[in-house]
């Protein structure tokens, strides 16, 4: 049976370091050091987390959960990002779907779909983006959003996934990415909380994603913002890996980029 061999929860956005040079640095560092831990775990592939910024998913169209089912992905461009194909992880994503039909998840199945930079700035910035993909995106966007609960469901669906169905040899990393606090577009816009972002971070490396996702979405959003509702990714993500735990590895309160940052490599099980 295939495993996943090292798991993570990172931010997913980079803005211009201008007036925040030593805080956007640590950022990109510590966006480099996830990149080099996760590879040192020797990974395959890759299952990445994200949310659509409207790019894919938008009023015509509001399904829950979307999974890429494509050989390769062009990126959509946004933030200067090259459009340079990314290679897919077909066999992966069809035994995710396969075993979500048997969960109870109508995942919505995209033979086409643009990487925006939810899933292109973790890529690029951890070096990982020479690895086949399978991209997973929460829609956070429209109601009634996926709960935090039945995200962590989904993360355990994954971990059946490749263990039922992948080759042996099969090793697997999983990035949750998005988050932290963050309110766009909404009363507190451009707000960072940073005692919500320490909670949510102590309490993933202390190994208690469940009760993170237990609180529920409506407690997310009001400490977190209508952007921290991202954290799910992290939940599901930490779900899949069975973590016992995570190291913190970086930290900013990026004010002038409106949201926190942060990353936490979680300890598979």
């Amino acid at each position: 049976m295939g495993k996943i061999v090292a798991a993570c929860g990172v931010s997913h956005i980079l803005m211009s370091p201008m007036g925040c040079e030593g805080p956007a640095q640590n950022v990109v560092d510590g966006f480099q050091t996830l990149g080099r831990r996760l590879l040192a775990a020797q990974p395959d592939a890759v299952i990445i987390i994200s949310s659509d910024h409207m790019f894919n998913i938008d009023l015509a169209m509001q399904p829950r959960f979307v999974i890429g089912m494509s050989d390769h992905y062009t990126p959509m461009g946004d933030m200067d990002i090259p459009r340079t194909p990314i290679t897919g992880h077909r066999a992966l994503a069809e035994a995710i779907v396969k075993q979500a039909d048997q969960d109870g998840f109508d995942l919505c199945q995209a033979e086409e779909y643009r990487l925006d930079h939810g899933v292109m700035i973790p890529l690029l910035f951890m070096g990982l983006s020479h690895l086949p993909i399978v991209p997973l995106i929460v829609n956070i966007n429209t109601h009634p959003m996926p709960s935090a609960q039945r995200c962590l469901i989904l993360g355990e669906t994954l971990r059946q996934a490749i263990e039922t169905d992948l080759p042996a040899a099969s090793r697997v990393a999983v990035i949750g990415a998005g988050g932290l606090s963050h309110w766009l577009c909404v009363p507190r816009h451009g707000d960072v909380d940073e005692a919500f972002d320490h909670q949510v971070m102590d309490e993933l490396c202390a190994g208690r994603h469940a009760a993170l996702a237990q609180a529920g979405n409506a407690d997310i959003i009001a400490r977190g913002g209508n952007g921290g509702i991202e954290i799910m990714n992290w939940l599901m993500a930490a779900q899949a890996a069975r973590s016992s735990g995570g190291e913190k590895i970086f930290y900013e309160p990026m004010r002038s980029w409106f949201t926190g940052l942060g990353g936490v490599l979680y300890h598979v099980t």
